[in-house]
């Protein structure tokens, strides 16, 4: 793994606080620990501060460690420690996470990241010249079975092609990446077969075994165990 280091000051904002909504997620997320053990939400924190400011700054860091009274040291520990942490700079529109493990490089991740490389920056981690979208390879996202796929913020978007993440990148760069459906873009089920389901088709089945259910859930039969 590479060092990871928080970004220059030149960069660093002054200060850090959550926003309204984000102290609420931060309160919900501290309480459920027990007592003395607050620390434990310094990961959701983290995340939250992240969603947030699109990266995890000092002050954010210094902010989270005064929240859970954490030596700053440990924070930092954790947001150097894990990938999902960016510790600088992303494109505040879209930073596109490109999956690069064996099931996506063999079903053309490759050429997804060409896309990146020519409609966002040659680079990984380097904005483009708006500071609007940036991109890097990580390493699974956990969609093998609809690869090739990447992530823009919590969202994956999956069976890609070139030509679709081009179209997917450009919405995003004006302002309208929450109009494409996140998940597979071939038309797909989730992770159903990419031609069609290929069992449990039967609508009968379900109709005939429905109001049998809904007896059993009436009867308390469904609890009953063998």
């Amino acid at each position: 793994m590479s060092v990871r280091r928080l970004a220059d000051e030149s960069v660093q904002p002054e200060s850090f606080a959550f926003n309204r909504e984000m102290a609420a997620q931060a309160k919900v997320w501290i309480n459920k620990y027990p007592k003395g053990r607050e620390q434990s939400a310094v990961i959701p924190l983290l995340m939250l501060a992240q969603e947030q400011e699109g990266w995890v700054t000092r002050a954010a860091i210094e902010h989270v460690s005064q929240m859970l009274d954490m030596p700053r040291i440990r924070v930092l520990e954790v947001a150097t420690f894990y990938t999902q942490f960016q510790l600088k700079p992303v494109g505040t529109r879209a930073h596109v996470q490109v999956c690069g493990t064996t099931p996506c490089m063999l079903r053309g991740s490759e050429a997804l990241m060409d896309v990146c490389r020519s409609k966002i920056h040659h680079d990984q981690f380097h904005t483009n010249a708006d500071g609007t979208l940036s991109w890097e390879e990580v390493e699974c996202l956990g969609a093998c079975v609809n690869a090739p796929m990447i992530m823009i913020f919590k969202d994956t978007y999956e069976d890609l092609t070139p030509e679709r993440l081009a179209e997917i990148i450009d919405a995003f760069e004006a302002g309208k990446g929450d109009t494409i459906k996140p998940g597979p873009q071939v038309g797909r089920i989730y992770s159903a077969p990419e031609a069609g389901l290929t069992s449990l088709t039967d609508e009968k089945v379900f109709l005939k075994s429905a109001p049998r259910a809904k007896a059993a859930k009436a009867s308390g039969e469904d609890k009953k165990t063998v």
